[in-house]
């Protein structure tokens, strides 16, 4: 069966005076799958989600999010996404309860507090204030605030940036949840072990172009192919698997 896009990207361009952050790129995101944008800083990744995202206005291309063209109808693509703010800017004095409450009144909802802070581990957390969560809990409400307009897609920028390995795997499973739930997810991420795991195809941007779009084994295969080796024998597990063997993967906060 053929795969459904629910984002289609064409010959998308932003330019700042004579500097092209983005270069006529073209890809699709398919339903229900994990996407991921790699690529170093400043190879366009942000440029590219905040527009497909609304929050930033192209110079030329084509975008269309579960069949609502970006330049017709911008304010229903909101109504279909959730976006992980990067520096979230949340009331200092306001509890976990009473900010869900706010977010859920701005997207004009009724929801229940317990039921969203379930879904990421929190609800023991419940009248504690943001600004009293270790990192990963910081991180996990902050996903969950992205589920409040019952989003088609999600977008996850860095999410475990700064978070030990516990909590870091810890979040994988929470994506993985996600996604299990029918929404797709839209990830970026530094971490390209994070991206082999999680992500079921990658888009890696370089220079305001994509260099390389496959699944991470399809891509790995290939530069196998090539001849390439690495110059240290691959072991069947790595430093942090060992790690989390010996130490749990329990929900752990600092």
């Amino acid at each position: 069966m053929e795969k459904q896009a629910i984002i289609s990207v064409r010959e998308l361009s932003k330019k700042y005076g004579d500097f092209e952050a983005v270069k006529q790129i073209s890809f699709e995101v398919f339903h229900g799958e994990i996407f991921g944008l790699l690529g170093p800083n400043g190879a366009g990744k942000s440029t590219t989600l905040e527009i497909i995202e609304t929050l930033r206005a192209k110079t030329s291309g084509k975008v269309i999010v579960d069949g609502i063209d970006l330049d017709k109808s911008p304010n229903e693509i909101k109504k279909k996404i959730g976006v992980q703010l990067q520096t979230s800017g949340y009331y200092p004095n306001l509890n976990l309860t009473e900010l869900l409450m706010l977010f859920g009144g701005l997207y004009n909802r009724d929801i229940k507090p317990s039921e969203f802070l379930s879904k990421v581990n929190l609800l023991d957390k419940a009248k504690s204030k943001y600004k009293q969560l270790s990192g990963g809990q910081k991180q996990r409400f902050s996903i969950a605030t992205t589920l409040i307009n019952q989003p088609k897609i999600i977008f996850l920028d860095e999410p475990t940036t700064g978070l030990d390995p516990q909590a870091r795997r810890n979040l994988w499973d929470l994506v993985r949840d996600i996604r299990s739930s029918g929404t797709t997810v839209i990830i970026t991420t530094h971490y390209m072990d994070e991206a082999e795991v999680l992500c079921d195809r990658v888009a890696i941007m370089d220079s305001g172009k994509i260099i390389a779009l496959d699944s991470p084994d399809q891509l790995i295969d290939k530069l196998v192919a090539t001849g390439f080796e690495r110059p240290k024998e691959v072991k069947k597990a790595n430093l942090e698997d060992v790690f989390i063997q010996m130490t749990g993967k329990e929900w752990r906060e600092e």
